[in-house]
């Protein structure tokens, strides 16, 4: 029995270490000239490998059908991926969020760990071999190489992952082969993504982090999503983990409208409260302009902004600020809107939204319920889940399932 595995990422070298493990030949055919290339940069170079929460959080953090995962999850769990890296000799750390990373920092140590494994199972590695097509013949499988040549195989794993960073060679190709083997493929669009601002004064603020803020995200009066962590302004608009999260829950809305971002600088405070601390603040600085007074609630680069917005002239002494005035200031410390009015492309997406549709694929084994002996895993598959981990514990998940079954 031979196994062909299209795509040499995450998903599909974990599948051939559990498939070589039982003694089956298994072809991993990658079309880079090495293995793991967007795995390589996840996590900034770090590998957040996976998240150690419970159960419940980590099928709530997955966006796209949760409920697929549910086989695939408890028989791979997170607990259960941290204990396979850890028996290759990979030592874990966990930080903030229950993130999981390599005690190293170094993601080549989370290649190495599963190249090693693939080395000690026997799994052929075919690099610079890209699949041209996969056809189903006689009760096998036929694999078209780009150079013409052709292997056979008598069970077959897709893992070519989503469309995200082309440049490791994300490119599709799995979308291709599932229409053209009559599955369905559901719209894809670029998730976990920074956001494009119509604002110009966001190219102001490029490079500013902001800690602590709230966001909400809203469709005329709807409010779509809300959450509290770091908002990062870009010479585009607004990146850092409560926007790409943000894009994971809105994404699809995003790019049929704009849609209004209200950030609150100060979620910490109510209104009465932030109220109370401008008039003491105000107090202690009434004979100073208003732009110096300003200052103390905001970073330097923010502060300019903010003023301008206020509609308060920067030279106006404090003492001759309305009441109005100062309720319009205080607006916008607490409800800062910006209006979205697309995603950054592919290139910058962490993970694809949409994909190879679930309902044609079996839930407990990731085969194909149209044609038998064809699987299905990672990231090529219409699954996708917020950062912290969660999108790899997806391909250790669906790759174990499928590796199991054949």
């Amino acid at each position: 029995m031979r196994l062909a595995i299209v795509g040499g990422g995450a998903a599909g070298m974990m599948a051939s270490i559990f498939v070589a493990e039982k003694g089956m030949a298994v072809d991993v055919y990658e079309r880079n000239e090495k293995l793991g290339k967007k795995l390589y940069i996840t996590g900034k170079g770090r590998c957040n490998l996976t998240n150690a929460c419970d159960m419940e959080e980590l099928l709530g953090s997955v966006k796209s059908n949760p409920k697929f995962l549910y086989s695939a999850f408890y028989g791979f769990s997170n607990k259960d991926a941290m204990e396979f890296f850890e028996r290759e000799g990979l030592r874990l750390k966990v930080e903030r969020g229950n993130r999981v990373f390599p005690q190293s920092d170094r993601s080549a140590d989370v290649l190495d760990t599963l190249k090693r494994a693939m080395k000690r199972t026997g799994v052929r590695i075919h690099l610079n071999s890209r699949v041209k097509s996969v056809r189903k013949e006689a009760g096998s499988f036929v694999l078209e190489m780009e150079g013409g040549e052709c292997a056979e195989a008598d069970k077959v794993f897709i893992a070519t992952g989503g469309i995200s960073y082309e440049s490791t060679g994300s490119s599709g190709d799995g979308y291709r082969f599932a229409e053209e083997l009559g599955l369905q493929v559901t719209e894809c669009c670029p998730s976990l993504v920074p956001f494009c601002i119509k604002e110009t004064f966001v190219q102001e603020l490029q490079g500013l982090a902001l800690k602590n803020i709230s966001v909400r995200i809203r469709d005329g009066k709807k409010v779509l999503c809300e959450d509290f962590g770091e908002l990062m302004f870009t010479h585009f608009g607004v990146s850092g983990p409560v926007i790409l999260t943000a894009s994971s829950l809105c994404g699809r809305k995003i790019r049929q409208k704009e849609l209004k971002l209200a950030v609150d600088l100060k979620p910490a405070l109510t209104e009465e409260q932030l109220d109370a601390r401008i008039l003491r603040e105000f107090e202690a600085a009434k004979n100073k302009k208003f732009a110096n007074a300003a200052a103390v609630f905001f970073p330097a680069k923010l502060t300019p902004v903010m003023v301008r917005l206020s509609g308060i002239s920067p030279d106006k002494k404090v003492n001759e600020i309305t009441k109005e005035e100062r309720k319009r200031f205080l607006h916008i410390m607490k409800e800062l809107e910006l209006t979205v009015t697309g995603l950054r492309g592919y290139n910058e997406a962490v993970v694809t939204k949409g994909g190879v549709s679930v309902r044609d694929i079996d839930p407990a084994t990731m085969e194909s319920k149209k044609v038998p002996g064809l699987y299905f895993i990672g990231e090529v598959l219409d699954l996708d889940a917020v950062t912290g981990g969660f999108n790899l514990q997806i391909a250790w998940s669906t790759a174990v399932a499928a590796a199991r079954h054949v």
